[in-house]
């Protein structure tokens, strides 16, 4: 299968600066909705073509998003709040991140993510999948672990 493959380092400095110039009065309006940090380098692939998704996810104090995969990758920023992230991917199995910290999640693995504070988590998250294939699986029998 054809793998696709998305420098975004390459993408986002490009798109920022092209975009540098441009000022409140200009005809080009640019809102920045949010911006974190990831001290590790970003090399996103997929199998196959890939659809690209944005979305902002609120969660309610006490919520979750329930145990899920995905058949991409994706990159969120938290916007606002306390998310909790329960994944086999960190030394202890979770990581709690705060506002404008930024959250890189791969392929297959099984995790979920909860509010675990007193205030809604929002997350601005871009989904980067397999074109056809759902955002997020939660038939976790369909989630490759290897």
């Amino acid at each position: 299968m054809r793998r696709t493959r998305l420098v975004l380092v390459c993408l986002l400095t490009a798109s920022a600066a092209l975009l540098a110039g441009c000022t409140a009065t200009s005809p080009v309006a640019v809102d920045e909705l949010g911006a974190g940090e990831q001290t590790a380098a970003v090399d996103v692939e997929v199998d196959g073509p890939a659809a690209v998704t944005f979305r902002r996810i609120t969660i309610q104090p006490g919520a979750g998003t329930g145990e899920h995969c995905h058949y991409g990758q994706l990159i969120a920023v938290v916007e606002q709040g306390t998310f909790t992230h329960r994944a086999p991917v960190y030394p202890t199995g979770v990581h709690v991140y705060e506002a404008g910290d930024s959250i890189i999640e791969g392929a297959d693995y099984i995790h979920e993510g909860v509010n675990e504070g007193d205030e809604p988590v929002v997350l601005l998250v871009t989904y980067i999948t397999e074109e056809g294939k759902p955002l997020a699986e939660t038939d976790l029998a369909n989630c490759d672990q290897g």
